[in-house]
């Protein structure tokens, strides 16, 4: 496997949990530039990733990321784990729960029930944690300053959502969705659709469009690669 960097790749990063999908991005271009002796490199990925979620990256670089727009606009499937009985700010483990709620009375008919609602276009609010822009600056830099913002809603399509296994109060479930889902808002208008409260602990982004993060590198496995094709050492990439 050779690389053209300039002319443009477009690669597949199983993102590592705790970096942000610029993490990512960063860490590439600066890596490939030294390995490479690349001056200026292009660098971008198609669809962000929250840092506390895991999976699917795809990378374009060079003249690739004209492409960029093409990859961001195809579906997306996720699978992930809720916890019922708790909300917080951020929708995830960002943030401690800021509500609690009763949920040891829910059945697997009342999910089941509760899950139908959220299977077509549904309309829903990104997270005020979030990187969604208001008046020039991320919604989350507004969150972190306790400032009060107002997101507008969105209509989404999700595909496909199914409840995969229930162990109350947890929740593993899948999801296939258009861009601009926010599977944190899901989560969080599924708990309110029950009555119970919820809020995401795990994701991982398993495909976009007919990519899948099985055919994925890691980014351990994509700087080894690199380095035995360069003949660099370790000591060289630092």
């Amino acid at each position: 496997m050779k690389f053209d960097f300039l002319s443009g790749e477009v690669l597949l990063i199983d993102k590592p949990y705790g970096w942000t999908s610029f993490d990512v991005v960063n860490f590439l271009r600066s890596f490939i530039r030294k390995m490479y002796d690349i001056k200026k490199l292009k660098v971008g990925h198609a669809g962000t990733l929250d840092p506390l979620a895991t999976g699917l990256l795809i990378i374009c670089t060079g003249k690739k990321t004209k492409e960029i727009d093409k990859y961001q606009g195809m579906d997306k499937t996720y699978i992930g784990t809720m916890e019922l009985g708790a909300t917080t700010p951020s929708f995830d483990k960002e943030t401690e729960p800021d509500r609690y709620f009763e949920y040891k009375h829910l059945t697997v008919s009342d999910l089941e029930k509760a899950r139908q609602q959220f299977i077509g276009e549904i309309e829903q609010t990104p997270p005020v944690y979030s990187a969604v822009k208001i008046e020039g600056k991320r919604a989350f830099d507004y969150a972190r300053k306790k400032k009060q913002v107002k997101i507008k809603t969105r209509k989404v399509m999700i595909h496909d959502f199914q409840l995969m296994n229930i162990h109350l109060p947890h929740v593993d479930f899948m999801v296939r969705c258009s861009k601009g889902t926010y599977i944190r808002s899901l989560v969080d208008d599924f708990g309110k659709a029950l009555q119970s409260g919820a809020h995401l602990t795990g994701l991982k982004r398993t495909q976009i469009g007919e990519y899948n993060v099985s055919e994925a590198f890691t980014v351990e496995e994509f700087r080894k690669l690199i380095l035995s094709q360069t003949g660099h050492s370790d000591s060289q990439s630092s």
